[in-house]
């Protein structure tokens, strides 16, 4: 495993995470709490330390399932990112929720589904400029950091080309982007990169699969199940997507080079991008994400030492 400087956070985070927006029951399965923890030591075992998750993905589900991992491992071996914003309601539907005072609840209620009396990174969650702008929010989140119930606070921008929150992120003392980019979606390497690396933030890159396009399994007409959130997607729009990935497989990625392990090692040589955050549904897809590692042979600006764990 490789590791990268998470801007000015000053984490160490491996170049890979785990993304868990599966664990909240939207991607097409259920996950057991064997399951979870069944991904999540594969993980690190390969030196993975980065996990991602959000309040709304199953109403704290995939924060409890978390929880109950950590709460029989070494917590200070994770850096552990959840999000705030939403209200869970069932699935595929949420309500926005960004004031202050109810986000402050949303804080405690991810504190005790995940079992922790800190999180490592807390980001507003996709939610639009009007909400971002809201002082009292910041200052709010301020006084959780300074309680030591947050140790960063970031944005994971519902628009990968929202440059008014990133442009913003020093202002509100938000340390790291997440944004969606991959192969298929480039967008952030116009405006929102250079205003990352301009302010020193880190870069986690979400979707880095392109929701699984790029792992090369799905051929044009292949067709979602009713508790997938791809069979949400526009169908015409899914199949272009899928051809382009044909087209990008024949001539992009090199002969006897797994498809998703170079999608994840494309997008880990921009020079603004610190880790990815697929997500997985087994250990042997955790073992797939993380051979992308093999294929980052340049040095990168964020590189650091392998962290020390017991």
């Amino acid at each position: 495993m490789k590791y990268r400087r998470l801007g000015k956070t000053e984490l160490n985070v491996s170049v890979v995470g785990i993304g868990t927006w599966q664990f909240g029951g939207e991607w097409g399965m259920d996950f057991s709490q064997d399951e979870a923890d069944a991904i999540l030591d594969k993980g690190a075992e390969l030196g993975i330390n980065l996990i991602d998750t959000a309040e709304c993905y199953g109403d704290h589900l995939s924060e409890q399932l978390i929880g109950g991992y950590l709460s029989r491992r070494r917590r200070e071996d994770w850096i552990v990112a959840t999000k705030f914003g939403h209200h869970f309601h069932e699935r595929f539907k949420r309500t926005d929720v960004y004031d202050a005072e109810d986000v402050v609840r949303q804080l405690d209620a991810s504190l005790k589904a995940l079992r922790t009396d800190y999180v490592d990174l807390y980001q507003f969650h996709s939610g639009p400029d009007a909400a971002f702008d809201n002082d009292d929010l910041w200052t709010a989140l301020d006084k959780q950091v300074q309680a030591g119930k947050i140790r960063h606070l970031g944005t994971s921008i519902g628009s990968n080309d929202n440059l008014h929150q990133t442009e913003a992120s020093t202002r509100v003392g938000s340390q790291a982007i997440q944004v969606v980019y991959n192969r298929l979606d480039r967008k952030p390497e116009e405006r929102v990169f250079p205003a990352c690396e301009a302010q020193d933030l880190g870069v986690l890159a979400r979707v880095p699969l392109a929701s699984g396009f790029l792992s090369g399994k799905y051929k044009p007409g292949t067709e979602f199940g009713a508790t997938d959130v791809r069979h949400r997607q526009d169908a015409e729009q899914v199949r272009r997507r899928l051809e382009e990935v044909e087209r990008i497989a024949a001539d992009e990625v090199p002969a006897g080079v797994d498809m998703a392990a170079w999608a994840l090692a494309w997008c880990l040589r921009h020079p603004a991008v610190t880790s990815v955050i697929p997500g997985c549904k087994n250990p042997q897809q955790v073992q797939s994400n993380a051979d992308a590692v093999a294929l980052v042979t340049e040095p990168h600006p964020q590189d650091v030492p392998a962290p020390a764990r017991a």
